[in-house]
């Protein structure tokens, strides 16, 4: 018994010792060889504490906060990590230089978000829709991980990569011949290509998150956490930004002034994706401060997904046979398991993964239950099409992306019952989140590229 308590103690040490890694590698001026360093400066104290008779959580907090006391960057983390126990060992006030990083950070970002705007502007200028949609994710995306490329101090070798990637993924769905009728709606492979392509970019982009290291698993969870509360963010900026323009055209309203010209054609281009930027820019400023939105968030909305997941399920199966539930409805489908898939990885990363099972994790267990009855239905459903009418883009892309959520949720809701059961960590529930998200990275690649030339461009 006394070994199993060691045994466990021990992960927990490594756990925090992960989380310290994290943060340290996180700050704009440290390598992966001076995070390495550091980590030996901090194991050897917490050795040297242990030896004195501390417990391991005991060594953990003492050797933090004297490293904090030699270390802006340990101090930092200190600080970030101030609701746990640690809060009564150090809790220092924000240093001059630290807020005048803050700023130049943000002088920075704006600088990109003008980038983006203009960027933005000149693909309006050119006066296809069917340009625009293909290169808006290029024309804003590229700017927030120049960002994190500066911000992090991506290693060059890693930059080019991801340029070159970008470049050639720009370059193939702008040359591609998809066939455009005048006056008809887009051809499908152009409408996967425009929706599955900012999925693409957007995991790419997480390498330049990452700071390169995109294969450790914490920070493949901190990129996640990001954009979830990047997606928050950037929705309380734009129902600001909404009811401003509300008021700017009542204003203007009343002197006679139409002002949509320059609204449609200069201020939205910029607007957007500069409040896109200056959203990222909160949440990496927001590190600092010790509340966080995401577990009130993910208890709010996890129980009403789970309603809502029922209700579908129930609409599936009442929706008469498979062959004739109705496309839309499937599609419907798909968009409620993104959103049941969202709130999932949202909520596992800001879980403390050292706590035990609660009653939440039965609820997010339930959810994974329910989202996965309700993939079985429309993934029968779909096949059942594609056996009565053939394949088609639309449907073999519906179906891949089912059997890939499905896949998801398997693992997911496995895991999560091991950890429930006693039988396993949450700590494996973490890990195969992240180790599943390139395969996300695969399939929007197989569809942007792969898609078009197969489907003949129609």
């Amino acid at each position: 018994m006394s070994e199993q308590f060691s045994l466990d103690e021990r992960a927990g040490l490594e756990n925090q010792i992960d989380q310290w890694r994290t943060w340290v590698l996180a700050r704009r001026a440290i390598t992966p060889d001076d995070a390495a360093e550091l980590e030996d400066n901090l194991r050897g104290r917490i050795a040297d504490l242990r030896a004195g008779g501390l417990d391991d959580e005991e060594a953990f907090l003492v050797a933090v906060r004297r490293m904090g006391n030699l270390d802006e960057v340990s101090r930092e983390f200190a600080r970030e990590h101030s609701e746990r126990l640690w809060k009564q060992l150090v809790l220092v006030p924000e240093t001059s230089s630290e807020a005048n990083g803050r700023w130049r950070d943000l002088g920075v970002l704006i600088a990109l978000a003008v980038g983006a705007g203009i960027a933005v502007k000149s693909l309006l200028a050119v006066g296809d829709d069917q340009v625009f949609g293909l290169n808006l994710a290029f024309a804003v995306l590229p700017f927030l991980a120049a960002y994190f490329a500066w911000s992090r101090r991506l290693p060059g070798r890693v930059a080019g990569v991801l340029v070159a990637m970008t470049a050639a993924v720009a370059v193939a769905v702008n040359l591609y011949p998809f066939v455009i009728d005048e006056g008809a709606s887009p051809p499908m492979t152009y409408v996967l290509t425009a929706t599955h392509l900012p999925v693409l970019l957007w995991l790419l982009l997480g390498v330049a998150y990452t700071g390169g290291a995109w294969r450790d698993h914490a920070r493949r969870m901190d990129f996640v956490r990001f954009t979830g509360e990047l997606v928050i963010y950037f929705a309380l900026i734009a129902l600001g930004g909404g009811l401003l323009m509300g008021l700017l055209f009542a204003t203007f309203n009343v002197v006679d002034i139409d002002i949509e010209p320059f609204v449609q054609g200069w201020l939205m281009p910029f607007a957007v994706p500069g409040a896109f930027l200056v959203a990222a820019w909160l949440v990496e400023a927001k590190k600092s401060v010790v509340e966080n939105m995401a577990p009130v968030l993910t208890r709010v909305f996890t129980p009403l997904t789970v309603v809502l997941l029922v209700a579908a399920f129930v609409a599936l199966l009442t929706g008469g046979p498979l062959t004739a539930v109705d496309r839309n409805l499937l599609i419907l489908m798909d968009a409620i398991l993104l959103l049941v898939l969202a709130l999932l990885l949202y909520s596992i990363s800001a879980r403390d993964p050292l706590a035990p099972g609660t009653l939440f994790d039965w609820l997010q267990l339930a959810l994974v239950g329910a989202a996965f009855a309700v993939n079985v239905v429309a993934l029968t459903a779909m096949v059942t099409r594609i056996a009565d009418a053939g394949w088609t883009a639309n449907k073999t892309a519906a179906l891949g992306l089912n059997v890939v959520l499905f896949v998801h949720l398997v693992g997911t809701g496995w895991l999560l019952w091991q950890f429930l059961r006693r039988r396993g960590t949450f700590d494996a529930v973490e890990r195969w989140q992240t180790r599943y998200l390139p395969v996300y990275a695969v399939w929007a690649a197989t569809v942007v590229l792969a898609f078009p030339p197969v489907f003949s461009y129609a």
